[in-house]
């Protein structure tokens, strides 16, 4: 069994103390500081009230690329296998014609 890591990760003024899977340290290290770099970008860049606010906006700028990817990776999916259909349809008649 892995021996967990205890770690403390700093966002928005506050630390959060962690106890995860040596593995996801350096993902979750990433992860705090992209938090951090945006946070700090929205406050320069915009009016906002408080933390939570400029936390939610960060919330919301990470899920939609997370979404975005998705729909992204289905358009994508969806053409290769159109192209791969229009293939096989070329193939399969340049077979029967023999």
């Amino acid at each position: 069994m892995t021996e967990k890591l205890k770690i403390k990760l700093s966002i928005a003024d506050r630390v959060y103390p962690l106890t995860i899977d040596p593995s996801q340290e350096e993902g979750l290290r990433k992860a705090a500081k992209n938090i951090e770099q945006l946070a700090k970008k929205f406050e320069q860049n915009y009016a906002v009230r408080d933390k939570q606010d400029v936390l939610a906006m960060c919330a919301l700028q990470f899920a939609s690329k997370i979404e975005q990817r998705g729909i992204d990776k289905s358009e994508d999916t969806k053409e290769v296998a159109e192209r791969l259909k229009a293939l096989g349809d070329l193939v399969n008649s340049k077979l029967s014609i023999k």
